[in-house]
């Protein structure tokens, strides 16, 4: 067994000694014979960005061999509004590299994400998943280049006010405890999601933070390591089910939602990107940018207001989306600037070891720090359909790439002050704004809409459903409607409380 398999918390990668990339049907099979697994569950995110279940008692050898191989069918109108009740059975299969021990199960229970098919045996072309596997696939074919990212998953943990040690309002930055009183719980749910094969960077409490009718509201923060985007996905949408079922089994609330109350943090679900080929970034030139790195945030300056449909997706997105606000409204990128909407966050370009410095017994020693640097879009939210913003992303950063007058562009788009400074106002009026409501988002992807069907990525009906979707919710004026007018901003919390 060779050490890196032997560090992994995952067990399965543990136990069968090879990266979870490298599972194969048979490793599966060894696994649930050796380790008393009597449950198989098959999980799959459905329109609502929500994981569901199906759960599968393990019969005999045959019948384990069957499920693995043959998948089940299962009701595809009754999972996405674009698909008809006439024509709805849909296979599930399942990817066995997803697969991890159920941390939360009383009976052995191994569980995995699953893939859709159509009647035909075919990869259903509008689902989500699928469609963030064909935007990889396009990216690489078109570039030369993978496109990875990762996610900083922000939370707000719900629980009653016990009077001690009160957290200081809207400052819980990284704070330790007792002020901070969740720490326990978010490490909790990091183990977990490490257990079940997510790339953890870091967790920390963030920001936000006050008491509201006795309850207090802590914000929380995991970041993930940079992985292939098909598997960012998969780790971020395992994390939520994980935090929501650790929070009920704890006698904790948790959301995800954009916005809380007026005048509090809400949470994003920021997105950091990097390009790599044969295993090196392609993100630095001579220690700055590349150029090649600055035509994909070009990219994602044009298709800016479009990829909201698929981050911001509900309208509480835009009760974050406000002026004025670390959550940017501006079309604008920058270095380790927090006013705009993607950042080039602090890399580490110097050359220097801060190792050794700050360990004087250390020699110094050259480590290629080039993989860390990343661009970071910053308007998403937890509303998001993680699989289809992450298709967006690619998409955007791919067109780009083949766009003539990318650099031009970046240029263009780049700032170095804070926009919202009085003495920046100028700069300010020369950008252009994010949507401020779904419908306009929907807008927004309806004109753009040719550049994510492009080699088949997106599919037309997919697009449809998108844009339909976002429109029915009708509030255009919404913002301005219950503007100061904080029960009708509460009873809008509640209703899109438990989002993606």
């Amino acid at each position: 067994m060779n050490k890196e398999a032997h560090l992994n918390p995952n067990g399965l990668v543990s136990f069968i000694g090879k990266p979870c990339s490298e599972f194969t049907k048979e490793d599966i099979i060894r696994y649930v014979c050796e380790n008393g697994i009597r449950m198989v569950n098959f999980m799959y995110p459905a329109g609502d960005g929500r994981l569901k279940t199906l759960n599968f008692v393990i019969n005999d050898l045959e019948h384990l061999n069957s499920i693995l191989t043959c998948g089940e069918r299962v009701d595809g109108s009754s999972l996405f509004r674009f698909i008809e009740a006439d024509s709805s059975d849909l296979y599930v299969l399942p990817k066995f590299r997803t697969a991890f021990l159920d941390p939360f199960a009383e009976i052995p229970t191994l569980s995995m994400l699953c893939s859709f098919f159509n009647k035909d045996g075919d990869f259903l072309e509008s689902s989500p998943e699928y469609t963030l596997k064909k935007a990889c696939c396009v990216f690489r074919e078109v570039t030369g280049m993978e496109f990875q990212a990762m996610g900083e998953l922000e939370y707000y943990v719900i629980a009653p006010d016990d009077g001690m040690f009160p957290a200081t309002d809207q400052k819980g930055y990284h704070e330790s405890a007792p002020y901070a009183k969740f720490n326990d719980f978010r490490t909790k749910c990091m183990a977990y999601i490490a257990q079940a094969g997510g790339r953890i960077k870091y967790g920390h409490s963030e920001v936000g933070n006050f008491t509201l009718g006795g309850m207090v509201y802590e914000q929380n923060e995991i970041e993930f390591l940079p992985v292939y985007a098909e598997e960012a996905a998969d780790q971020l949408v395992v994390a939520k089910w994980i935090i929501r079922n650790l929070a009920y089994r704890s006698g904790y609330d948790v959301t995800f939602a954009p916005k809380i109350t007026a005048g509090k943090a809400g949470s994003g679900l920021h997105i950091h990107m990097r390009l790599m080929k044969d295993g090196h970034s392609m993100m630095l030139d001579g220690g700055v940018l590349s150029p090649v790195a600055r035509k994909a945030i070009a990219g994602m300056m044009r298709l800016a207001p479009s990829i909201t449909a698929f981050g911001n997706t509900n309208p509480t997105s835009y009760f974050r989306l406000v002026p004025h606000q670390e959550a940017p409204t501006n079309i604008c990128w920058g270095d380790r600037n927090r006013s705009v909407l993607v950042r080039v966050p602090l890399g580490w370009v110097k050359g220097v070891d801060m190792c050794a410095a700050a360990n004087p017994m250390e020699h110094e020693e050259r480590y290629d720090t080039t993989q860390k640097q990343t661009v970071e879009m910053r308007s998403p939210d937890g509303s998001a359909d993680l699989y289809l913003l992450l298709a967006g992303l690619a998409v955007a950063c791919r067109h780009g790439i083949e766009s003539e007058d990318a650099l031009e562009l970046a240029a263009r788009t780049y700032v170095d002050v804070n926009i919202h400074d009085d003495e920046n106002k100028d700069r300010l009026l020369m950008l252009e704004q994010l949507p401020d409501s779904c419908e306009a988002s929907a807008g927004c992807l309806e004109r753009q809409r040719d550049v994510y069907e492009r080699y088949g990525v997106f599919s037309p009906s997919a697009i449809d459903g998108i844009i339909n979707g976002l429109r029915g919710y009708a509030d255009a004026t919404l913002r301005r409607d219950i503007d100061g007018n904080e029960p009708a901003m509460l009873k809008l919390v509640k209703k899109y409380f438990h989002c993606g």
